[in-house]
């Protein structure tokens, strides 16, 4: 059966325009921001917004106690009809600099208030932190817990890996709108790592390659999304900065070894082509 609705939770950097372009693929799309006033807001792109705060336990500013919603029926019904679509993108930055051992709690209650549906794909945003540094390129199966952070994002990946007709991709670094990679290092001094490769992916593959993942049938478990050319560190943010005008990081001659993301996987199962594979294309688009 054909998806034709789909729920975004996070509806951020990335989820809002990835809820944008499904509308304008004629999807019928939910999406949740954490607060009431920018989740009315979301109507004006014809997305129907919900406000849903993970933290506080809060659908629409309402409490929704442990084991069973503290709202009546009316309000149930509503939840459900945003969060039981036929598709849901779990989109929720973990941040685990600002409020450690948060991510996990919110993720584990999303998942309870999604226990009892079936979805037709179930699509959760990860990272390509989770990979250790490598001298060969990195492939989906090289995930390993290498970091305090790696466990976490792992542990997250699981929660919803085991369910149904799910799908984990791990984005690069992401670049587009608002995050031009030209600030990432600009007038930073002594840096080590010159020729490391860099891994970065545009806003526009990211959301291309959600859209190819929700018509595909089947898919793989998991996905990396990466632009296939990794040119090096020094080469690539020098060039970055400087065409924003902005001064380039200098760097020292310390070796590091860094890591090559493959994110050829999708291409090869579903046919998806990126529009931004060499990164130095995308310093005109962001």
């Amino acid at each position: 059966m054909k998806i034709k609705t789909v729920s975004i939770v996070g509806c951020g950097w990335f989820g809002l325009p990835l809820a944008k372009a499904l509308v304008e693929q004629g999807y019928v799309v939910s999406g949740s921001k954490r607060k009431a006033d920018a989740a009315a807001a979301l109507t004006l792109d014809g997305i129907s917004g919900f406000s849903l705060d993970l933290d506080k336990q809060q659908f629409n500013g309402v409490v929704i106690e442990e084991g069973e919603p503290g709202f009546d029926k009316p309000t149930l019904t509503e939840l459900h009809q945003h969060l039981h679509t036929q598709a849901i993108v779990i989109n929720i930055p973990p941040a685990m600099v600002k409020s450690p051992g948060a991510y996990l709690k919110r993720l584990g209650f999303l998942k309870r208030l999604m226990a009892g549906h079936v979805y037709q794909r179930i699509i959760f945003v990860s990272t390509t932190g989770v990979y250790p540094a490598s001298e060969k390129p990195v492939t989906e199966d090289d995930a390993a817990m290498h970091s305090p952070s790696s466990e976490v994002l792992l542990e997250a990946e699981n929660l919803f890996r085991e369910l149904p007709d799910s799908c984990i991709i791990r984005f690069a670094g992401l670049v587009g709108q608002g995050r031009h990679p030209g600030r990432f290092l600009a007038g930073k001094q002594n840096l080590s790592g010159r020729a490391a490769p860099i891994n970065l992916v545009h806003l526009d593959d990211c959301i291309g390659a959600v859209s190819c993942i929700l018509s595909a049938r089947p898919v793989s478990p998991v996905y990396n999304i990466c632009a296939n050319q990794h040119p090096g560190r020094e080469a690539f943010y020098s060039v970055a900065a400087e065409s924003i005008a902005l001064k380039a990081p200098t760097f020292n001659e310390e070796e590091q070894v860094g890591k090559s993301i493959d994110g050829s996987k999708i291409s090869a199962d579903l046919g998806f082509q990126y529009r931004y594979d060499d990164p130095f294309d995308m310093l005109g688009e962001c």
